[in-house]
């Protein structure tokens, strides 16, 4: 089997100018009615795979959120593999990042490791950096998977590490120069800032040069898209990753779920092409 590239795959999308990932943060309690079949590992996949059939033509990247999946044991990883499957059938030109936040001591990442990148065959994963660059080492050795390091996010409570004065500057700047010194030795690693502070996204930017970025926060938490594309973009008026989830998958509670979904993913493509 050819080992995928997360780098090349995403960067192909980039060049069609498609920057939209959509999160499936697929919560069952949230599924509408017309997507459930017996079971919860048959209602998320089929759920996943009528978002990914309404989607795929239009976005840069798919999402999955780990922890809807692992709150329904050995059904929801079910799940989660076979959504991965389906994408490499049906979409095999899309990366898949999981956002799983890891991160432990080297040994223990190693097992993360395996089971993201080769049982479950996802291209990146999002990881947060307090254990240092040590730990998260076996990630980074992955050349061809992209690793995307917490340093700013969008939720509101983030400030009180993210924001903390340490010697003169906030901590998520240190976090954002580390990346680019020293973790950065293989050309794999992005970095998370959110939609919801652009002002901050903005100094991330100023910081990695050209690095990617995966920008979460724009949707349901009520980030500014516009600005957030005007301070994401890198030199070369890319390199960054929108990130949608509940706007996107649950636009609607209807029957009419799968069209929805895809209305408000071209809604959001285009708001993206315009702030260009």
């Amino acid at each position: 089997m050819v080992e995928r590239n997360f780098h090349e795959l995403v960067a192909a999308q980039w060049a069609q100018k498609k920057f939209l990932c959509v999160g499936l943060d697929s919560d069952f309690e949230k599924i509408p009615e017309a997507a459930r079949i017996d079971g919860v590992r048959g209602t998320l996949v089929a759920f996943n795979r009528a978002i990914i059939d309404a989607t795929k033509d239009l976005v840069c990247a798919y999402k999955p959120n780990s922890a809807f999946y692992e709150a329904h044991g050995d059904e929801g990883f079910t799940a989660l593999r076979e959504t991965v499957s389906y994408i490499h059938d049906q979409a095999r030109d899309i990366p898949i990042i999981l956002d799983a936040k890891r991160a432990d001591i080297g040994n223990t990442n190693q097992g993360y490791v395996t089971s993201i990148f080769d049982h479950l065959r996802c291209d990146a994963v999002t990881v947060h950096p307090y254990l240092g660059a040590e730990a998260v080492r076996p990630f980074l050795d992955r050349k061809e998977k992209g690793v995307f390091v917490l340093c700013k996010t969008s939720n509101h409570g983030s400030a009180e590490f993210q924001d903390m004065d340490v010697g003169g500057e906030p901590l998520y700047k240190i976090v954002a120069r580390h990346i680019v010194e020293s973790w950065n030795n293989n050309g794999n690693c992005g970095v998370v800032a959110g939609a919801t502070y652009p002002a901050e996204l903005a100094a991330v930017r100023t910081i990695v040069g050209d690095m990617p970025i995966l920008v979460p926060g724009v949707g349901a938490q009520g980030g500014d898209l516009e600005s957030s594309v005007k301070a994401a973009k890198n030199s070369r008026g890319g390199g960054f990753i929108i990130a949608a989830s509940r706007a996107v998958i649950f636009a609607s509670e209807r029957k009419d779920f799968a069209g929805a979904a895809r209305a408000k993913a071209q809604e959001l493509d285009g708001a993206i092409r315009n702030a260009l």
